[in-house]
């Protein structure tokens, strides 16, 4: 417990002080979490980030982190979902020429883990970019996380009962989702009191509600993955608390959702 606490700490107080950087640090930050995130993921389904797809994996997604000012290469003369989808196409390619010892299930693995931690990850990198409030909804994003995580862990070990979904996280129950939602509210109102950066309450209620619904599902959509290739955590970069894509598996959801929010709302 002490290890995990004083990791914690260290990793949180060195990430808050890179949200604060912004720009080309904080950037540079994400590249590198999403990098070690990929390796994690990859190694679940035993594909060496140092083989052939993984390269071509971890190409696809340096590009698909480029900054929205940067969108368009000139380079090569291609957007940059252009430049994915031609990643796409020689990973199958890659399938041919291996004469499937690298198979097409292992190539959709590549694919989807690639695609699921650029979009997430690229949204940390736009929303931190967000003219005017993007420091402050990625602190809201932060503290509506670990609201919910703690939440979740304190009140589902008091009174938690009921199982949540055992098949999948058997650790996890109602009563610490639920309790989850609630403090993840009471930061959210807090939060709001003191920073003022929506418009109503209402609003801001609505969102922090939605947001720790879906952040409690990234962490079981990784929990599925684990429990599927039978691993424990994704990683061991941070003690006490396992690998990159374990402390960041509720980002992965939250920030997409957040970006959407920001576009069209």
């Amino acid at each position: 417990m002490k290890i995990r606490l004083v990791t914690g700490i260290s990793a949180g107080a060195a990430f808050v002080l890179f949200v604060l950087l912004g720009r080309l640090p904080f950037t540079l930050l994400i590249y590198l979490i999403g990098s070690i995130s990929l390796y994690e993921l990859l190694r679940m389904k035993r594909v060496k980030l140092s083989s052939t797809p993984g390269i071509i994996s971890l190409l696809m997604l340096w590009t698909l982190l480029l900054p929205s000012v940067y969108e368009q290469m000139e380079i090569i003369k291609l957007t940059k979902v252009e430049a994915v989808l031609f990643g796409v196409l020689v990973l199958l390619a890659y399938t041919v020429l291996t004469k499937n010892t690298f198979s097409f299930d292992e190539a959709a693995f590549v694919i989807l883990s690639t695609l699921y931690l650029g979009m997430g990850f690229y949204c940390f990198i736009e929303i931190r970019n967000y003219s005017g409030i993007g420091i402050e909804m990625i602190f809201y994003a932060i503290g509506v996380i670990w609201a919910t995580d703690s939440g979740a862990y304190f009140i589902g070990k008091s009174l938690g009962k009921r199982k949540l979904w055992p098949e999948i996280s058997p650790n996890k129950t109602v009563g610490g989702f639920v309790g989850g939602i609630i403090v993840s509210v009471v930061f959210a109102i807090v939060y709001q009191t003191i920073t003022s950066f929506t418009d109503s309450y209402i609003l801001i209620l609505f969102t922090t509600v939605f947001l720790s619904i879906f952040g409690q599902i990234g962490d079981l959509v990784e929990s599925a993955l684990k429990r599927h290739y039978q691993v424990k955590d994704s990683g061991h970069i941070l003690p006490g608390h396992g690998g990159m894509f374990d402390r960041f598996d509720s980002f992965l959801f939250v920030m997409p959702l957040m970006y959407f929010f920001l576009r069209f709302f």
